[in-house]
């Protein structure tokens, strides 16, 4: 049983004019622990970055960075056929754009973790994996990287002695293989139904499949994305749901909890 578990959201998914969600960002952030800050690659740009550092101070949530794909119509969801070292390139020109808006307000970074396709693709790909956390090693060796058990991410983090935090995806849905079933929407979903999977998770350790089965999960952090339709209720659920099953929300590089929901 978990009693204490950090709560991450992607966060400044805007782009100049388009402003991603409306004002759900700004409800989020009270809500979380731990915020993902789009780098400008899939979504995201400087102003955006400026604040969502700024909110994530504000709320006392952890600042992490979400480097993608260089897709921004594409919202970083399609894979783009790159060699490891140039998807590498990538994460470090995006992990440096945010850590340099997060010094200039005295803070650092929490943690790393790649958005979308190329979260599924470092999940797969042992070279490309193996890649970044070397690099990771060099740049940043006290950055936790977030990503879902049993993945080649994992395994190279583990490798090589970089901290790692694992997630489990509340607003996803899994097959039989333990892993996230990757869509570029998974529609509307019951915030009932959704607090509930997250409490099989915390009690048992487990979560039901796209087939019906049920497979185990190991993590430290629930991933609820802002840009899921009906994002708020469906967090506001979930935490509603920890604080009866007497969970602590707290970022994990701080053991003090988070607001109460």
């Amino acid at each position: 049983m978990i009693t204490t578990v950090d709560v991450n959201c992607d966060m400044g998914e805007g782009f100049g004019a388009w402003t991603f969600g409306g004002d759900v960002d700004s409800s989020m952030f009270s809500l979380v622990s731990s915020a993902n800050i789009a780098a400008g690659f899939h979504a995201g740009d400087p102003s955006s970055i400026a604040v969502a550092v700024d909110r994530a101070i504000e709320h006392g949530v952890g600042i992490g960075v979400h480097p993608g794909f260089g897709d921004l119509v594409g919202f970083g969801r399609r894979h783009i056929a790159a060699a490891a070292d140039e998807l590498v390139n990538d994460c470090l020109y995006q992990i440096g754009a945010v850590r340099e808006f997060a010094a200039r307000r005295g803070r650092s970074l929490q943690h790393v973790k790649l958005h979308g396709a190329l979260y599924m693709h470092a999940a797969e790909d042992d070279e490309f994996s193996d890649a970044l956390v070397t690099a990771l090693r060099k740049t940043s060796p006290e950055l936790p990287v977030l990503c879902m058990a049993g993945t080649a991410l994992e395994a190279a983090a583990k490798s090589h002695g970089q901290p790692i935090v694992r997630e489990f995806y509340a607003d996803r849905h899994y097959g039989d293989d333990g892993r996230i079933v990757f869509t570029r929407d998974v529609g509307a979903l019951s915030p009932a139904e959704t607090a509930e999977k997250v409490r099989l998770a915390c009690r048992k350790g487990v979560v039901h499949t796209v087939t019906g089965n049920t497979v185990p999960v190991t993590f430290e952090s629930i991933c609820i994305h802002s840009d899921t339709r009906g994002a708020y209720d469906l967090i506001v659920a979930t935490r509603r749901a920890l604080a009866e099953e007497g969970i602590k929300v707290s970022s994990f590089a701080d053991p003090t909890p988070a607001p109460a929901a």
